[in-house]
């Protein structure tokens, strides 16, 4: 990325750029929450475009393939850019940018590798330079979890010891995860590409495929619509039988009649945003069990619906929920079945019980409840959206049907 040609206009070389009034909108809330906070700079770092949305939200460009991108964003002024390139890669862009680049000032590069070690330095040596002048001021850090440690810890060793390093996760991902009317007509473009995705593949199957021959054609129908990146879970095993949806490394199975397949499709659309749809077809006829618990799961899924309000608690609607499933004999959820989407495959809020950011109007969700039993795998995902009335309407249009076909 650091290494990229300039271009007349981002619409010549970006897939479904946003619009710069959306880019600037998000800039100007950031920099006022930074005020407000006492921040002088954001540090933001990512190697993908599954969860690295920061560096997405703030530049409108994805990290990807395991290459570090950097981003440096100032209160006071454009961006500095930090991504795999040649050395030496130093260019300052005009103030009106590059056409792909908007609101960054400076690009920086290194050829720097997480498999090799001795490389681990030089995105840091460049940041220190990009942030010299804030060597006693205060850095928030966005997503501590995707800044690589040699960065942070180059940095508050050398040459900004003198500074204050702080997560400023908080203060951002409340503005990150409330979407704007440009965003959400990018959530629906995914939402609708999605279900022709999940239609072509549904289509498709047949007994003699293997798994991932299904979750390809699902893939290439979610390209042709402008998707850049995804995941593709699936799964077949006779009906009536305990599974769980798998990646791609564990889909050779050939798919036999009789068989429950089930099909996630978790991938981003034009522009960048992700949505979660998942659906199972039985090749023959499903079991009075899985029907009854594909029941059941529409229930739950209502049941979560029903707590989307503006201000809702995470941690009490996990609570509530746990509490719906052992009334019903099902078992309690333990992992992550209700959260927020966005640029990040998984965004906050998450619902569930360490949570501490609250549920806001305009937000959307992924919603998939599931759990495997002697009798069956049971499944479906959805994505809801909470608007300014608070109305929630789910975002798919694909039917909640547990499918079958002869």
């Amino acid at each position: 990325m650091a290494g990229f040609p300039a271009v007349p206009r981002a619409a010549e070389r970006v897939n479904t750029p946003i619009p710069s009034r959306e880019l600037e909108r998000r800039w100007a809330a950031i920099r006022a929450a930074m005020d407000s906070a006492g921040l002088d700079v954001l540090l933001a770092q990512a190697n993908n475009d599954f969860m690295g949305g920061y560096v997405k939200y703030l530049t409108d460009l994805p990290a990807t393939n395991g290459y570090v991108t950097t981003v440096i964003f100032f209160k006071d002024e454009p961006m500095t850019i930090i991504g795999q390139g040649a050395f030496g890669i130093d260019s300052h862009l005009p103030e009106e940018g590059d056409g792909v680049r908007r609101g960054v000032a400076r690009v920086m590069g290194t050829p720097s590798y997480a498999s090799a070690h001795y490389s681990a330095g030089y995105d840091a040596e460049l940041a220190a330079r990009a942030l010299a002048r804030h060597a006693h001021g205060t850095i928030g850090m966005l997503g501590t979890a995707a800044i690589s440690f040699a960065l942070i810890e180059s940095l508050r060793t050398g040459a900004l010891s003198g500074a204050h390093f702080v997560d400023a996760s908080d203060v951002i991902d409340p503005i990150k995860a409330v979407k704007s009317a440009d965003e959400m007509a990018l959530v629906r473009l995914a939402a609708t590409a999605q279900d022709e995705a999940m239609r072509a593949a549904l289509a498709a199957v047949k007994p003699g495929m293997r798994e991932l021959d299904v979750a390809a054609i699902a893939e290439q129908v979610g390209h042709s619509f402008g998707s850049e990146q995804g995941l593709f879970l699936a799964f077949a095993g006779p009906a009536g039988q305990p599974g769980q949806i798998v990646n791609r490394h564990l889909q050779y199975r050939v798919i036999e009649p009789g068989d429950q397949f089930s099909l996630l499709i978790e991938n981003n659309g034009p522009g960048g945003m992700y949505c979660e749809l998942g659906r199972s077809i039985v090749l023959g006829t499903a079991t009075p069990e899985m029907r009854e618990q594909h029941q059941f799961l529409l229930e739950a899924q209502r049941f979560c619906v029903e707590q989307l309000h503006d201000g809702a608690d995470g941690p009490d609607i996990w609570d509530r929920y746990n509490l719906f499933m052992r009334e019903h004999g099902r078992p309690e959820e333990k992992r992550v079945h209700f959260h927020g989407q966005g640029y990040d495959m998984v965004e906050r809020p998450l619902i569930r019980h360490d949570e501490t950011m609250a549920i806001r109007s305009n937000m959307y969700f992924s919603l998939h409840p599931a759990f495997s039993t002697p009798h069956g795998y049971s499944w479906i995902s959805d994505n809801y959206f909470l608007d300014g009335d608070g109305t929630v309407e789910r975002l798919h249009a694909t039917p909640q049907e547990l499918f079958e076909i002869d």
